[in-house]
C-alpha cells in the first residue's frame, strides 16, 4: 500500500545524506534564480498559510532544474528585529537562544514539506558573519553622496575636494544643505560644522526628526505601528519626540526608482502601488517672506498648482515646522502650545487620514504673497506634516477640500481662480478650466496658466519649476538591542567616523539586561566597556532597522561562504539577479523599495552587473482561515449566561435581541469548514474546559439544551448540534483558527499536502482554507500509485508492462505534458494538479501500466510530488543511471499525439440532439452531409418533412433543419 509517511522521510534522509540540491556557482548550464521572501522565524512557528509561495516556488525551481538550468534556490532567515525582542523581555529568554529555537523549528516544519532548498546557503542576519556584510554596505552608503551631474552615487571625499576648492556652489547633489558657502568658509569650519554639512549630503546620514516614541517599548514605530495614539503592539501611548536619528537618502533615487520599471516583470497594480508612493509631480518652488522679520525668514512651498496663486488666502505650516516657534506672536503662544501637544499624540496616519473634523491654531504672524502683494494669515495645522514636502503650504480654499474645510471652520477668504463651467464632470483638483480673478493669467486654460505663472515665479526671483517627491528619507535608527550595530565612532566633538574595514563586524556584544531604557537611548549604551572600546571615541548605540538585513541578502546567496566580500564578482556576474521573486504584497512597498535603493547603490559602484535585483516578481494571495463563532446573549437570563445556535440567534436579532458573537477554537468544531457546522455535547464540554467561566451557561439549539454537564433533548435526540457562525478572515491566533501543516503532513503525507495548497485556487488569489477537497488530493496520489501497482493490494506488488504504448496511452500522456508545460509556466498550478488528475482517470480506466506511459508521467508529477514521484522512479529501475528523478530531465509533448485522426459529431435536428456519427478528422462538409442524412438514426426523423438546410460545424456539430 501507499505509505506517504514512510516513503518521504526515506527521501527525505536520501537527498540530505547526498546534497541532491546542492548547487554550484561553476556550471556551464543556463541559469535560473528562484527565491522566497525572506521569513522571519517567529515562536509561532508555520501556519497552512505560510507554505503557499514556498511551495509555488518550489515547484517552478525543481521544473526548471529539470528543463535544464542551474538553479539557485536558497533560504534563510530574517532573525533581527523588535518581535524577537519583546518576545525575549516578557520570556526573559535571551533573544540569541529564543531566535535560534525558532529557527530551528522552522527548519524543521520546511524540512517535512520536502522543499529544495540549497542549505549550504542558509543565512542568517543575526550572524555576524552575515551583518558583517550589512555594516560594510551602510559604510559605503555613508562615505557616498548622490551626485546630480552623473546621476548616481559618488564618493564623499570627492565632494570634500570640492569644496575645499570652491566651496559648494557648483555641487548639483542631492542634498538638505540650504547654504552656499566658499572654499575660504569651508577651510575655518570646527571638524563638527564640516560633519554637520557633510551630512547634508551623505546618503546614510545623521539627523534630528520628529519620530514616534514609544516609551514601554523603548524604540522609535513606523506610522503603520501606531493606531489612535497607541502602539500596535501592546496597546502602549506613542508621542512624537525630537530624536537625533540615521536615515537613508532613498530620495536621490526616486527618479531611478519610477523609471525603472519599464524593465521588471511586476504586476502593473505591484508598479502603481510604488509609483504612488513615490509620488512624483511637478510644480514649482515659491517662497513667502514673512511680515516684520528678517528676509533669510521665508516660507518655502512647493505647489503642483502655481497657477493658483492668486486664490491662496492664508498659508498653513507644520506644526513641527522650526519657523512656528520664531514668527508665533506672545498674544497666539499658549494656544499653539497648546495645540502642538495634542497634534503630539497623533499618528501621521491619523494625521493624514481624518478629514471630518478640522483642527488647527492661528501663529499671529503674516506671509506676504509676492504676486498678488496681499497678506496671508499663517496658520499651523495637523493636516501638513513636516517630511511631507517643505512642511509649509499656500492654501487655496477655492480649489482644495481640505483648504476649503479649514477656511469654512476658521472664517477665511475663499476665492474663486477656475471657472470649471465648460468641464461639467471636473472635480475639485482636475487640472481643467478658465483662470478668472487672477490678473495676468485670466482667460488662460489651466495646462497654459500652470506654465505662464512658472515663468513669471522664475522671472521675478521668488521660486523655480521643480519636480517634488512624495517618497521621504528611510528612518534607520532603531533603540534597541536586538540589531545590528552601527560601524560608527564618535570623537569628543561628536564628529561621527566610519569604523575601518578590517575591524568589521562590529559585534553585538551580549546584554543580561536589553530592555528599552525610558531616556530614549539604546540598551547598548549600558555596554559601557564596549561604548568605550577605542580611547577617544565613543560608539554608536543606535542598532539598525529589521530591513536592513533584508535589503541585500539575495546577494548572499549567491556566494554565502565568501569571507572577502558580500559576494564575489565571479559568483555575482553568473547569477547577476533574481529571475523569479515569490512573496506576498504586504511588502509591495517597504522590503521592495529599500532592496531596489541598495541595490542601485551597489551598481553605481560596479558591484552589482545589474541595476535592478528581481526581474520577475510573483504576489502570492493569503490563505485565509474559517473563523467559527458562538452567539452570545448579551443579556443574562435569570443570571444565566446562554450561548445559542446561528439559526436561532439570527431569527431572534431580526426581532432586535443582540447577541455578542465569540470566536471558539476550530478544533471543537464538528464539519469545521463545511456548511452548518457544529457543537455537539463533547465540543460544548472541551469549550467549557477552555473557558471555564461559561461552567454555568446554557447552550440552547434546535435539538434542545445543555447545561451544567446535562443535555435536555426536544424530541427523540440524543445529541447537541448547536450551529457556529463561519466566516472567512484571517488565520490568526487571534482567532484560534491557525492549521498546523505538521498536523496536515501527518494525516495525509507532505506530497498531498503540497498539491492541495496549490490546487486550492490560482496562486495569485486569496483563498480560504478548506480541507473538504484534500480528500480527493489523496485519492489521486493513491490511484497514481496504483498505475504501477497490481491491484493496490497489501502486499505492493509492483507491476510495469514493457509493452509498446498504444496511441490512446500516448494520447493521454502527451496531452497531460503539454498541460502541465504550457500551465506552469504561466503559473497555473491548480490547473496542472487538475491535468494529473485527468490523466490519471484516463489511464486506470484503460488500465495502462506501460512503462513507456508511466515513466515521463513521473518525471511531470516531480516537481508537485517529489516523494512519492521519485519512490516510483526508484522501482522504475533508475538505480544505475540517473538515481533521483530530481536529476533527470523534463517531459516533452509529441505533438503528432496530439493531432485527431477522427471526430465524433453530435447530429441534432432543429437544434435537439438525436446522434452521434464519428468523421475522418478531414471529411469535407459534403460527405458529413450526405453521411449524416443517410443515417438511420436521423432518417425517422426527416421521413416526409422538407429538410430545409444542413450546418454542419466542422469538429463541432452538424444541426439539420426540417419543416
Amino acid at each position: 500500500m501507499y505509505n506517504p509517511r514512510e516513503i518521504e522521510k526515506k527521501w527525505r534522509n536520501y537527498w540530505e545524506d547526498n546534497k541532491i540540491y546542492k548547487v554550484s556557482n561553476d556550471s556551464d548550464l543556463p541559469k535560473y534564480y528562484v527565491l522566497d521572501m525572506f521569513p522571519y522565524p517567529s515562536g509561532a512557528g508555520l501556519h497552512v498559510g505560510h507554505p503557499l509561495g514556498y511551495i509555488a516556488s518550489d515547484i517552478f525551481a525543481r521544473y526548471k532544474r529539470l528543463k535544464g538550468f542551474n538553479v539557485l534556490h536558497p533560504m534563510g532567515y530574517d532573525a533581527f528585529g523588535l518581535p524577537a525582542e519583546q518576545y525575549a523581555i516578557q520570556t526573559g529568554i535571551h533573544p540569541a537562544e529564543a531566535t535560534r529555537i525558532n529557527i530551528q523549528r522552522y527548519r524543521e516544519q520546511l524540512d517535512n514539506i520536502g522543499f529544495s532548498f540549497d542549505w549550504d546557503r542558509e543565512v542568517r542576519t543575526s550572524s555576524p558573519k552575515y551583518y558583517k556584510w550589512t555594516q560594510w554596505i551602510f559604510l559605503q552608503i555613508f562615505k557616498h553622496y548622490y551626485c546630480k551631474n552623473t546621476d548616481k552615487a559618488q564618493p564623499i571625499s570627492d565632494l570634500i575636494a570640492q569644496f575645499e576648492k570652491e566651496g559648494n556652489i557648483n555641487v548639483n547633489a542631492s542634498t538638505t544643505q540650504d547654504t552656499i558657502f566658499s572654499a575660504a568658509e569651508w577651510a575655518t569650519m570646527t571638524p563638527k560644522q564640516k560633519d554637520e554639512i557633510l551630512m547634508n549630503y551623505r546618503l546614510g546620514y545623521q539627523k534630528v526628526g520628529y519620530v514616534n516614541w514609544c516609551e514601554a517599548l523603548g524604540t522609535v514605530l513606523a506610522n503603520d505601528e501606531v493606531k489612535d495614539g497607541v502602539s500596535e503592539r501592546g496597546g502602549h501611548p506613542v508621542e512624537k519626540r525630537a530624536m537625533m536619528q540615521w536615515s537613508l537618502r532613498i530620495t536621490a533615487y526616486a527618479e531611478r526608482l519610477i523609471n525603472d520599471f519599464d524593465d521588471l516583470e511586476w504586476s502593473d497594480s505591484l508598479k502603481t502601488m510604488q509609483k504612488n508612493w513615490i509620488g512624483r509631480s511637478e510644480g514649482a518652488q515659491v517662497f513667502f517672506n514673512i511680515e516684520g522679520t528678517e528676509e533669510e525668514n521665508q516660507i518655502e512651498v512647493f505647489t503642483t498648482r502655481p497657477d493658483t496663486i492668486f486664490g491662496a488666502t492664508f498659508m498653513v505650516l507644520a506644526p513641527e515646522h522650526p519657523l512656528v516657534e520664531k514668527l508665533t506672536t506672545v498674544q497666539q503662544k499658549q494656544s499653539v502650545e497648546d495645540y502642538k501637544k495634542y497634534v503630539n499624540s497623533r499618528s501621521e496616519r491619523e494625521r493624514m487620514s481624518e478629514v471630518k473634523e478640522v483642527t488647527g491654531a492661528f501663529t499671529g504672524a503674516y506671509a506676504f504673497n509676492p504676486i498678488t502683494g496681499k497678506n496671508l494669515p499663517i496658520w499651523i495645522s495637523e493636516y501638513v506634516l513636516l517630511d511631507y514636502g517643505t512642511g509649509a503650504i499656500m492654501a487655496v480654499p477655492s480649489d482644495d477640500d481640505r483648504d476649503q474645510a479649514f477656511a469654512k471652520k476658521f472664517d477665511l477668504e475663499i476665492i474663486d481662480v477656475v471657472d470649471k463651467s465648460k468641464y461639467p464632470n471636473a472635480s475639485l483638483h482636475d487640472k481643467l478650466g478658465v483662470m478668472i480673478n487672477s490678473g495676468f493669467l485670466n482667460g488662460m486654460e489651466v495646462p497654459e496658466a500652470i506654465t505662464a505663472a512658472i515663468a513669471k515665479i522664475e522671472e521675478m526671483g521668488i521660486g523655480a519649476g521643480k519636480i517634488n517627491y512624495k517618497l521621504r528619507d528611510a528612518n534607520f535608527s532603531r533603540q534597541r538591542y536586538w540589531g545590528e550595530p552601527y560601524p560608527i565612532l564618535f570623537d569628543k566633538d561628536g564628529v561621527a567616523h566610519a569604523v575601518p574595514e578590517d575591524e568589521l563586524p562590529v559585534e553585538l556584544p551580549i546584554l543580561d539586561d536589553f530592555k528599552p531604557t525610558a531616556s530614549g537611548k539604546s540598551p547598548l549604551a549600558r555596554a559601557t566597556d564596549w561604548v568605550n572600546e577605542k580611547p577617544g571615541f565613543t560608539r554608536e548605540t543606535d542598532t539598525m532597522p529589521g530591513y536592513a538585513g533584508s535589503s541585500w541578502y539575495f546577494l548572499r546567496y549567491m556566494d554565502a561562504e565568501n569571507n572577502n566580500a558580500f559576494a564575489g564578482p565571479k559568483a555575482l556576474e553568473y547569477w547577476k539577479e533574481v529571475d523569479l521573486y515569490v512573496g506576498g504584497t504586504e511588502h509591495a512597498v517597504g522590503h521592495l523599495m529599500y532592496s531596489r535603493f541598495w541595490h542601485k547603490f551597489l551598481f553605481d559602484k560596479g558591484m552589482v552587473p545589474t541595476k535592478e535585483p528581481f526581474k520577475k516578481l510573483v504576489n502570492q494571495g493569503m490563505i485565509q482561515g474559517v473563523i467559527e463563532y458562538v452567539y452570545l446573549k448579551k443579556e443574562k437570563q435569570n443570571g444565566i449566561t446562554q450561548f445559542y445556535c446561528s439559526k436561532i440567534a439570527d431569527a431572534q436579532m431580526k426581532e432586535g435581541v443582540e447577541f455578542a458573537k465569540i470566536p471558539i477554537h476550530v478544533d471543537f468544531v464538528k464539519d469545521y469548514g463545511v456548511p452548518n457546522s457544529y457543537l455537539n455535547i463533547d465540543s460544548i464540554k472541551q469549550f467549557i474546559d477552555w473557558r471555564p467561566e461559561y461552567a454555568d451557561a446554557e447552550f440552547v439549539c434546535g435539538m434542545g439544551k445543555y447545561a451544567k454537564g446535562s443535555f435536555t433533548p426536544n424530541g427523540d435526540t440524543t445529541d447537541s448540534q448547536l450551529i457556529t457562525k463561519s466566516e472567512v478572515g484571517k488565520m490568526s491566533k487571534r482567532y484560534f483558527n491557525v492549521v498546523n501543516p505538521d498536523d496536515v503532513v501527518e494525516k495525509y503525507g507532505s506530497d498531498c499536502f503540497r498539491m492541495y495548497e496549490m490546487f486550492l485556487g490560482p496562486i495569485e488569489q486569496g483563498k480560504p482554507w478548506d480541507t473538504k477537497g484534500i480528500d480527493g488530493v489523496s485519492k489521486f496520489l493513491r490511484k497514481f500509485w496504483s498505475l504501477f501497482h497490481e491491484n493496490n493490494t497489501d502486499e505492493n506488488i509492483f507491476s510495469i508492462s514493457e509493452e509498446p504504448a498504444t496511441k490512446d496511452e500516448m494520447k493521454i500522456l502527451h496531452t497531460a505534458i503539454k498541460k502541465v508545460n504550457d500551465d506552469i509556466e504561466r503559473f497555473s498550478f491548480n490547473t496542472c494538479v487538475s491535468g494529473f488528475m485527468v490523466a490519471t482517470n484516463d489511464l486506470k480506466k484503460i488500465k495502462c501500466n506501460k512503462k513507456e506511459v508511466l515513466t515521463p508521467l513521473v518525471q511531470l508529477l516531480a516537481p508537485f510530488a517529489p516523494h512519492v514521484t521519485e519512490e516510483l522512479w526508484n522501482k522504475l529501475g533508475h538505480q544505475e543511471e540517473v538515481i533521483s528523478v530530481h536529476k533527470s530531465t523534463y517531459p516533452q509533448a509529441d505533438e503528432s499525439y496530439l493531432v485527431e485522426d477522427s471526430i465524433t459529431y453530435p447530429i441534432s435536428i432543429n437544434g435537439k440532439k438525436r446522434a452521434e456519427a464519428t468523421f475522418p478528422a478531414d471529411a469535407s462538409k459534403e460527405d458529413i452531409e450526405v453521411t449524416a442524412l443517410a443515417m438511420e438514426a436521423i432518417q425517422k426523423y426527416t421521413e416526409g418533412k422538407t429538410v430545409r438546410k444542413v450546418i454542419v460545424v466542422p469538429k463541432r456539430m452538424v444541426n439539420i433543419v426540417v419543416g
